[in-house]
Parts: C-alpha cells; sequence; structure tokens
C-alpha cells in the first residue's frame, strides 16, 4: 500500500481533521440533591437497540462528570437548529445555576432536567465507567426517552454551527483558510 506516511498527530491536527466529522449536539445535564449540572456534548453515540444505550464522552475535569458518577444518572437532550445559543451557554466553564438560568425544562423521572423545546431526551442509569486519557466513556442504559419537537437538528461542522432556513434545509460553516 502506497500513499502518504502515516505520522501521528497533535492536538491541533486531529482537532482539525475532526472538524470535518459533522455532529449532532446535545446537552448532558444531571441533578444531584438540588443542584442541577450540564454540559454541551458532540461525542455521543447510540450503543444498541437492546437494551436501548447511548455512550457519551466527557471530560474527568467537567463539572458536570462528578455529578453522574455520584448519582449514576445522566440525561441527554438532543438540541434543535435554533438552540445554539443553548448549546453555546452549556459549553462556557460558567457556575451551573448560570447554565440554567431563564431555560424552560422540566424533571425528568431520574430528576435530571430536561430542556424545553428540544427534538427530545433520553435519561440514562451508567451501566459503565471507563477512563480514557482525559476523558471518561460512559455509557448509560436509556430508562425513558421523550420525543420532542420536529425540526432541524443543531449541527457542528468545521469547529461552527450549521445555520437553519427551515425545517428542511441546512448551511454548513465554510471551509476556512
Amino acid at each position: 500500500m502506497s500513499g502518504p506516511s502515516p505520522s501521528v498527530p497533535g492536538p491541533a491536527a486531529f482537532r482539525g481533521l475532526m472538524a470535518r466529522w459533522a455532529t449532532g449536539v446535545a446537552v448532558v445535564t444531571a441533578r444531584e440533591g438540588s443542584v442541577d449540572a450540564g454540559l454541551t456534548v458532540n461525542a455521543l453515540l447510540s450503543v444498541a437497540l437492546a437494551p436501548p444505550s447511548l455512550l457519551i464522552s466527557l471530560t474527568r475535569d467537567a463539572d458536570t462528570t462528578p455529578v453522574i458518577e455520584r448519582t449514576g444518572t445522566f440525561a441527554v437532550n438532543f438540541l434543535a437548529a435554533d438552540q445554539r445559543s443553548v448549546s453555546e451557554r452549556f459549553a462556557l466553564a460558567i457556575p451551573a445555576a448560570d447554565k440554567f438560568r431563564d431555560l424552560r425544562l422540566h424533571r425528568g423521572t431520574t430528576g435530571a432536567p430536561l430542556l424545553d423545546g428540544t427534538l427530545g431526551a433520553a435519561e440514562c442509569r451508567v451501566a459503565s465507567w471507563t477512563p480514557r486519557y482525559d476523558h471518561v466513556l460512559i455509557v448509560g442504559e436509556v430508562v425513558r426517552q421523550e420525543l420532542g419537537r420536529d425540526g432541524a437538528p443543531l449541527l457542528f461542522f468545521r469547529s461552527g454551527y450549521a445555520e437553519s432556513s427551515g425545517p428542511a434545509e441546512l448551511r454548513l460553516p465554510p471551509a476556512r483558510k
């Protein structure tokens, strides 16, 4: 096999490669006592249909990670194209109370906050917890799901958000030079 010689990429080069992979955007939420926690993720995948399960990848130092570890539960809120501001808010390193301030939400059966206006949500119980490098891979078995509104998803590509002009049209960010 011939072609370019392989090399181990540095963090910036790897980030550039992964920017070429379009992902959906979700907010992972959890609750411990009377305190809510949450963060934006795009490292999410369906693991199995039976039992229904999801895998999320969180940094070890995220404030939500220890809440999920202690409670054993979390929820995944699938964001719609017009919820970019929600994604940006939950991506900030700000106090959890500020992330949830003035957002409409309701509680799931696990107590986790479920954000109103999303495409849907899945409440999960932790089935496995696997530390890898600076992240933790968490598999959650879905204990409850709810379908939200029908609409275009919030997508992330080329280190930017896709723009929606309706339920059937998304414009991807242009290539950066």
